[in-house]
């Protein structure tokens, strides 16, 4: 399916809908990683597709079916989630009020810098991110010899390119001004993004994320994060249950 996109852009994905019934549900926006694809993402969509979810499975701009735009970067993955969102909200068949989001890697930072400005916005699932882009980047260009002042001007130019400072939109950042239930799953063998990385996440949470460590996972490989399909889709029932909706429905308030 076509989603419009930022700079008149073409998003695209797939849009696996819980057939059972035409009632609007809780939904799932899945967003994958840097040089991912929507497609890497596809092998949680049955067990959403089973708990009764639909589920919006996004490529983000350069990244897949989607239109290429002069640069990607955190911020622009996060707004093409809303693009994502804005199309979702759009459909009779998603309770708008009931949308939970599920990155990876860049995409799962993007997603919590979504969920920090979008009220709406049920739980995230976030899975090998990183706490802080340039930290990130300052360590692997340090790995590889280079010196301290190119490597200033490096960031610097690529924060004048992004058109935001990295602390504006780091997960550390972010994930302390949400207000909704965050999970976080990392793999032990993370080659990519230290595993310290989770831990300083759910520190600046403060309480509201619960973090979970897959000791043979590493970075890229989602079958590797399959295990853990179980425990995303107990959360994100948990959190999808108190949306104001579901809380409605249960209490029968609106009912003739």
């Amino acid at each position: 399916m076509t989603i419009p996109g930022p700079n008149g852009r073409t998003l695209k994905g797939w849009f696996v809908a819980y057939e059972m019934d035409d009632r609007p549900r809780p939904t799932v926006l899945v967003i994958h990683g840097w040089n991912g694809a929507a497609s890497l993402m596809l092998p949680i969509a049955p067990l959403l597709q089973a708990s009764g979810m639909h589920a919006l499975f996004l490529d983000a701009r350069g990244h897949g079916r989607s239109d290429d735009d002069r640069f990607a970067s955190m911020p622009r993955f996060a707004e093409d989630i809303e693009a994502g969102l804005r199309w979702l909200r759009a459909d009779r068949r998603v309770e708008p009020e009931c949308v939970a989001l599920v990155g990876h890697s860049v995409g799962a930072g993007a997603a919590l810098l979504v969920a920090s400005r979008d009220a709406r916005i049920a739980a995230v699932v976030s899975i090998a991110a990183m706490a802080h882009p340039g930290t990130f980047m300052r360590a692997a260009m340090r790995a590889r010899g280079m010196p301290r002042p190119v490597i200033s001007l490096v960031l610097r130019g690529i924060e004048r390119t992004i058109g935001l400072p990295f602390d504006a939109f780091a997960p550390v950042s972010t994930i302390a001004r949400l207000r909704v239930p965050v999970l976080l799953i990392h793999g032990g063998r993370d080659e990519v993004v230290a595993p310290t990385d989770a831990t300083l996440l759910e520190r600046a949470s403060r309480g509201r994320a619960q973090l979970l460590i897959l000791p043979e996972a590493t970075h890229a490989s989602m079958e590797a994060f399959l295990p853990a399909a179980p425990a995303i889709v107990a959360f994100l029932l948990d959190a999808q249950h108190r949306c104001p909706s579901q809380i409605l429905s249960r209490e029968g308030i609106g009912r003739e």
